[in-house]
């Protein structure tokens, strides 16, 4: 299947002539020649396992006694490697780029290519003689195929479910969050070439580039995990790369409540609130769980309503059939082109959509979102950043003002007013856990100040000697919300009245 693979086993003449072991340059193959823009970057990675101290047989290749197998950290994670580690290993892809048909490769799916790639390293190994176990020269040639073919030194990371931050701070530096806690690994690349060119990969899938000419640039993994990218010459030690991971399994209210973020009851207000369409703005600050707590009040819409989202970079995860993702894009090299957020929030009007969705509200597009809230979109939704409900309205107050609408004050406090309903806020405390801390209903204005109630709010009552913050989740004890018509409206009063009885007597029993 490849060009020159059956020389690999040739015995008439020597072949594949295995070059001093030094690392392949970042951004071209050997030879000189650059890189297929389908093929992947082809650097040497973290990933992988340390070659045993074992004897090598006369004339065979080995690494020397002073490397032993890398141990593993409590996180999963390989420890840092032996230099000598790399050596082989880039002698080995040196000289599978020589017997490799870089062409055909980028015409066979993934698995394919990763069998071809397997039983090519294999032959270069027996034949240069490298002496490893049979373990560790499977984790050789994953190491190897993740550079070919994934995201290098990332695969092994991004295979974990229980990690939800990936921080690279150039090609030495990657700290992970587990947890809610911060942790630094051993992973490392090669180089910040090598870490740009699977920066340069991942925003690619998408149409977006990251370069010198544009340092910046948000962009998604195909699981719609977020990415942000910034390099030189406005990162000074090499790009940072920045994976905001999303879980295989999406995360539903239950287990929200299973993870104490929200008591059952709670829950059940929630839901209710998305079933009846009423307008909510979801409040947090950086890594709060906004998105997730978005994508599960979704999870309550009705199958049969026609939805629009607006996103920086596409990551919501609806399971409705009726959906429509709209995706912002980044001016061209003339500085052209762009198509912001208002942009789409403005052309969602003219696409007959019941329920508008706004990935993150950061600028004039609130002025859009809270006019298409008022004119029969009800149950759209939106996120943002702020640190308290009273916040958020001060906020979305803000970004109009700075859109360059010239409306006085008051008359932008009726539109906020007249348009949420319920405010959702969120926040990641200091043990690194999340919770929902308020749910708060905007009820109306009295004189220039919008009036807002609580329906529910936590509290933290003090930490365990693990450090662990305990609190509870109380109900204000208002029997009636001001959505209650709303509520009768879907048939929903007798569900809510309940949820609400059950949050008093929790109330009680604490």
């Amino acid at each position: 299947m490849f060009g020159k693979r059956s020389d690999v086993g040739a015995q008439q003449k020597p072949v594949l002539p295995i070059p001093q072991p030094v690392a392949p340059s970042s951004d071209a193959f050997a030879g000189g020649a650059a890189a297929p823009s389908h093929i992947p970057d082809l650097g040497i990675t973290e990933a992988g396992a340390q070659f045993s101290g074992q004897a090598a047989r006369p004339g065979s290749k080995s690494i020397q006694a002073d490397a032993p197998k890398a141990p593993k950290s409590e996180s999963g994670l390989t420890a840092r490697k032996s230099e000598s580690y790399y050596d082989i290993k880039s002698t080995i892809f040196n000289a599978l780029i020589d017997a490799i048909d870089l062409t055909q490769l980028g015409q066979l799916d993934r698995d394919a290519a990763r069998d071809e790639i397997r039983d090519i390293v294999n032959e270069i190994i027996t034949l240069k003689d490298v002496v490893m176990s049979i373990a560790e020269q499977e984790e050789l040639l994953e190491d190897i195929c993740n550079d070919v073919l994934g995201y290098g030194p990332l695969e092994p990371l991004l295979a974990r479910d229980d990690i939800s931050d990936i921080m690279v701070n150039g090609a030495n530096l990657t700290f992970i969050e587990v947890g809610g806690k911060m942790q630094q690994t051993g992973v490392r690349f090669r180089d910040n070439g090598q870490l740009l060119n699977i920066c340069q990969r991942i925003v690619s899938q998408i149409g977006r580039r990251v370069d010198e000419a544009s340092p910046i640039c948000d962009a998604r993994l195909p699981d719609g995990s977020r990415v942000n990218v910034i390099v030189g010459p406005l990162a000074i030690d090499g790009p940072a790369l920045t994976i905001r991971k999303f879980k295989k399994d999406r995360l539903k209210l239950t287990d929200l409540v299973k993870f104490k973020s929200i008591t059952p009851e709670g829950a059940t207000i929630l839901e209710i609130i998305g079933r009846v369409r009423c307008n909510v703005l979801i409040s947090g600050g950086t890594g709060s769980g906004k998105t997730t707590l978005l994508n599960c009040l979704t999870g309550y819409i009705d199958h049969d309503e026609r939805i629009i989202t607006c996103e920086d970079a596409a990551e919501l995860q609806l399971q409705q059939p009726h959906v429509v993702r709209l995706e912002t894009r980044p001016p061209n090299l003339e500085g052209e082109g762009s198509i912001t957020m208002r942009d789409l929030v403005k052309n969602c009007l003219r696409m007959r959509p019941e329920r508008i969705i706004v990935g993150e509200v950061r600028g004039p597009e609130a002025f859009d979102l809270l006019q298409a809230m008022n004119t029969g979109h009800d149950g759209s939704m939106g996120t943002l950043h702020a640190n308290s409900p009273r916040e958020a309205l001060s906020r979305l107050e803000s970004m109009i003002t700075m859109g360059g609408f010239s409306l006085p004050s008051k008359t932008i406090k009726e539109m906020v007013c007249g348009s949420i309903d319920v405010i959702v806020q969120a926040a990641r405390l200091r043990d690194g856990s999340r919770r929902i801390t308020h749910i708060t209903e905007v009820v109306g204005m009295e004189g220039d100040v919008i009036i807002t109630q609580d329906l529910f709010v936590y509290e933290i009552v003090g930490e365990d000697a693990n450090g662990k913050i305990i609190g509870r989740h109380r109900s204000t004890g208002i029997a009636r919300p001001h959505f209650w018509d709303r509520a009768r409206y879907y048939s929903e009063e007798r569900r809510l009245a309940e949820a609400l009885e059950k949050a008093e007597a929790r109330n009680e029993q604490d």
